[in-house]
């Protein structure tokens, strides 16, 4: 069965059913592989913090150097236009490469300052895996779009939870688990370029052009897409590198809370397929809004709950780890609608680079307020973000008002079910 995607002149491009969903599901297997050096050191936190008797601090920085190497590989390689150069599945690989080789150093070092400048470099690869492979999706997808970014963002989250997953088969040694990311990170790699083909839609990417940011962000829409992100990004990268430590403190097994830590996160990628969906259906600013009113909500009470009882500690973290993510694909996706197609690639690198420089900040400041004033403010403190950007949504959603008369005071909400 074919389908007919988008009207051309002279026809367009049909594309065949079944070919489309085996690359689809070839790019996210890929993804789950090669995205999974992200929190390989979260995974064994304990265990590096008793051996290199790391601070609070340095213990937070080995995930902050991911982040920061990630911006900069992401500005790195628009500047030099590597996805106009290289294909982008092979540069998917060339990735996935660099980041198992990184990864794996952190074994050879092994001393917080070697670890560090592995996990920058990790991060400024995985800059070469994670933008390749939406582009290569995007080579497939017209129609349902928002269903394959869904896809690629749940690929995305099971990678990031999967270091969580082998450590709860039994607290595996350190080394040995950093070992294991590495072979799956080149596996992913390796499936991407060997099994992956391109689609009907490849397009060449947007060239990034810094002069062009003055315009893009005097963009209304632009400006309340990008606030939304960082108001999404403000929670949910504090949250996925701080919730194994915080169910360290509630299971008194290492691999129980390894397991939980998993499932919360790797959750995440059911809501982001389920918010891809109905993005579809309604539009992107509401399916983002309705993702970050739940994600908020909990925020305000997970660390409360830290002596509840064990099913429901768990129970409001799966609700958690749905929600945190589940509106993660729209943003881009709204950015590439609003803004002029010659400064996509300016824009959506724009709107990254501000985006993960505030996760640094949260991914600080968690374990700081934890040890001052416990986990119920530590979590508190990340639900601003996902509030502030609902009511970006709403704005969004709204436009601008067409009178002349005074604007009321903005609703920002807490509740998931308005």
């Amino acid at each position: 069965m074919t389908r007919n995607f988008g009207a051309r002149p002279h026809g367009s491009p049909t594309v065949d059913d079944a070919q489309q969903r085996r690359q689809l599901m070839v790019l996210a297997v890929a993804l789950v592989f090669a995205m999974s050096p992200w929190f390989s050191t979260a995974a064994v936190l304990g265990q590096l913090r008793d051996r290199w008797s790391l601070s609070a601090a340095e213990s937070s920085w080995l995930t902050i150097a991911v982040q920061l190497g990630f911006v900069i590989g992401a500005v790195a390689s628009s500047a030099l236009g590597l996805a106009d150069r290289i294909p982008p599945r092979r540069l998917l690989l060339l990735g996935a490469g660099l980041a198992a080789l990184a990864n794996a150093s952190i074994v050879v070092v092994d001393g917080f300052g070697g670890a560090l400048v592995g996990r920058i470099v990790t991060g400024a690869a995985l800059a070469g895996v994670y933008p390749p492979a939406l582009k290569a999706m995007s080579s497939w997808y017209r129609v349902g779009r928002g269903y394959a970014l869904g896809v690629m963002i749940g690929a995305l989250t099971v990678g990031s939870a999967l270091p969580h997953l082998l450590n709860s088969i039994g607290e595996l040694d350190w080394r040995l688990l950093l070992l294991t990311i590495s072979v799956l990170t080149l596996a992913g790699g390796l499936i991407a370029d060997r099994l992956g083909e391109d689609g009907p839609f490849a397009s060449k990417a947007a060239v990034f052009d810094p002069s062009q940011i003055r315009n893009i962000v005097a963009n209304r829409q632009f400006r309340l897409a990008s606030l939304g992100y960082f108001g999404h990004m403000w929670e949910l990268y504090a949250m996925w590198a701080w919730v194994a430590a915080f169910y360290r403190d509630v299971f008194t097994s290492p691999q129980q809370a390894s397991f939980a830590a998993f499932a919360v996160i790797g959750i995440g990628a059911a809501g982001s397929v389920y918010a891809g969906r109905m993005s579809d259906k309604w539009t992107r600013s509401e399916a983002a809004a309705l993702a970050m009113r739940w994600s908020a909500s909990v925020a305000v009470v997970m660390g409360f709950l830290i002596d509840a009882p064990l099913p429901i500690v768990v129970g409001v973290g799966l609700v958690w780890g749905f929600w945190v993510v589940a509106d993660s694909a729209q943003f881009s996706t709204i950015v590439t609608e609003v803004v002029d197609a010659r400064w996509v690639g300016t824009a959506l690198t724009l709107q990254l680079a501000v985006g993960f420089t505030l996760t640094v900040f949260t991914i600080f400041l968690v374990p700081v307020v934890r040890d001052a004033w416990g986990w119920g403010w530590a979590f508190l403190i990340l639900a601003p973000g996902p509030m502030l950007g609902a009511w970006a949504m709403r704005a969004l959603r709204l436009g601008p008002r067409k009178s002349p008369e005074p604007e009321p005071e903005p609703e920002i909400w807490f509740s998931p079910f308005f």
